[in-house]
């Protein structure tokens, strides 16, 4: 199987521009780079029904968490102009990723 690159990490602001969240913003939680999906905090929230399990001391009932959302329909947050694509640059020795818009440094 091809790895492919994705311009989205973890830990990364991003905004969902298309599906029932849209327009919500989030802090990307888990790549899943050979699948084309993110987890993104608070966005594709599905309940999980949850079997109790004293022994891992879970509680049961009805559980809410994220669920993976394709990376097409998200979109890189820049701390200055909001919701940019992502551009690729050598700066000395090292690959960082720079907004399109303003040509910062998306890199943490």
């Amino acid at each position: 199987m091809a790895t492919t690159t994705v311009d989205i990490r973890k830990n990364d602001t991003v905004k969902v521009i298309a599906g029932k969240d849209k327009g919500k913003q989030g802090r990307v939680l888990r790549v899943m780079p050979d699948k084309g999906r993110v987890l993104v905090e608070h966005i594709g929230v599905v309940k999980k029904h949850v079997r109790p399990n004293p022994q891992k001391r879970v509680k049961g009932g009805i559980a809410e968490q994220e669920s993976a959302v394709s990376i097409s329909n998200v979109m890189l947050v820049c701390g200055t102009c909001g919701p940019v694509r992502v551009g690729h640059e050598v700066r000395g020795d090292k690959k960082v990723r720079i907004c399109r818009k303003c040509g910062t440094i998306l890199e943490k």
